[in-house]
């Protein structure tokens, strides 16, 4: 256990645990990416946004 607020993506409940204890499935990190004025991942960012839709 981190002490950082998790998400689980399958049942959306938040936790501190690296796994969801009601479904079991692995969590993910329930805060955005830190800013960056560099952003040297924007350009995949934004293709990818495209993508989606």
């Amino acid at each position: 256990m981190t002490g950082h607020i998790r998400r689980c993506p399958e049942c959306n409940t938040y936790t501190l645990f690296n796994t969801c204890q009601k479904c079991g499935c692995p969590t993910v990190s329930a805060h955005p990416a830190r800013y960056s004025p560099e952003d040297t991942y924007g350009k995949y960012r934004r293709m990818a946004k495209t993508w989606n839709r």
